[in-house]
């Protein structure tokens, strides 16, 4: 094995698992992160050391400062799904006479997507400046355990506000913040969460009508050939009826993009949608992403009272005020004038 060889094996090792630790909020705990650092010492006894400090340096353009790179990695996979969809999809379902607003809907949801998409990307998060500080600082009241009175942010040089955060990726504080968004290139804070939620299920509803529309358009070609009551010769020369592995392995020679495109959204819609049923928990709890990882680094429980002085301390949510309360604040968060009416 050449030296150009093992680098680049070694770049998507790194390339590969460093974005999975970034996909999982930061946290550098855990058997994953356990998993990564091994392997990455190992490697690194083959690799020289230049070349292990440039490949960092690449690594944390990447992952630890803001870029448009995974930007334009999702432009590219939702024009080559689109694309794929428009060309084959569309086509075909238009002769078999599928409806019309079906067809379209998907094309519907991608224009209510790119709005959001836009949105939530130039929005302002809820950036903490000396201007706003000391009006944001009032909104929301420390609980003692996850937000302490009286930190400072070593960057910017300020008391941090109740549930804000220091953003490595953007440099400065963020109101309410929820995470960084590289799909995004910003962040997720009190002033965008709106965007970002309806961003997500318009996401998750487009990979969703895709699959569905793919997947009925397969099974109508199967139920017209009667392909199902058909059979087939096996490599010794004996028929045998159409069973389902045939049938995929059929349609993957015949339709191998459409085959190869269903399976990807499928996926996708997976993992979008756990992600958006996990996105609507914290929501209706009135968490942010943060501040559900932390209660967890914490060992706390949101059923938890404060304890005593000197015994192990639980935590509650003192921010949470109702399932309905806690959901339209993402659409409309409190002001300093709604904290003083209370």
């Amino acid at each position: 094995m050449d030296f150009l060889t093992l680098f680049l094996i070694y770049l998507c090792f790194v390339l590969t698992t460093t974005g999975l630790l970034c996909l999982c909020s930061g946290r550098k705990e855990g058997f994953l992160a356990w998993g990564v650092s091994g392997a990455s010492q190992v490697l690194s006894l083959v690799i020289p050391t230049q070349l292990q400090r440039a490949t960092q340096r690449v690594l944390h353009r990447l992952f630890h400062t803001r870029s448009r790179l995974f930007v334009v990695l999702h432009i590219a996979l939702q024009a080559a799904v689109y694309g794929e969809y428009t060309w084959e999809v569309f086509v075909y379902c238009w002769e078999l006479q599928f409806h019309l607003l079906l067809l379209l809907l998907p094309y519907l949801l991608l224009a209510g997507n790119v709005g959001c998409f836009i949105l939530c990307s130039r929005a302002n998060p809820g950036i903490i400046t000396r201007s706003n500080h000391a009006s944001l600082v009032k909104i929301y009241p420390y609980d003692g355990v996850l937000f302490q009175k009286g930190t400072v942010c070593p960057v910017c040089g300020m008391e941090k506000p109740a549930r804000s955060k220091h953003c490595s990726f953007c440099s400065v504080c963020v109101h309410r913040f929820d995470h960084h968004c590289v799909w995004l290139n910003n962040c997720i804070g009190a002033f965008n969460a709106k965007y970002f939620f309806l961003y997500l299920f318009t996401l998750t509803a487009m990979a969703a009508a895709v699959a569905v529309i793919t997947a009925a358009f397969l099974v109508r070609v199967v139920l017209l050939s009667n392909m199902m009551q058909g059979s087939y010769v096996d490599d010794r020369g004996q028929e045998r009826p159409v069973e389902m592995l045939f049938l995929i392995q059929h349609l993957f020679l015949t339709f191998p993009r459409i085959v190869f495109m269903l399976g990807f959204v499928v996926l996708l819609t997976l993992v979008l949608g756990a992600y958006s049923c996990f996105s609507l928990y914290l929501a209706f709890t009135n968490q942010t992403s943060n501040e559900w990882s932390k209660s967890r680094r914490h060992g706390c429980s949101r059923h938890q009272t404060l304890q005593p002085h000197g015994s192990r301390v639980g935590y509650k949510n003192i921010y949470s005020k109702g399932i309905w309360m806690n959901f339209k604040e993402i659409f409309k968060p409190p002001t300093v004038l709604e904290r003083k009416k209370k």
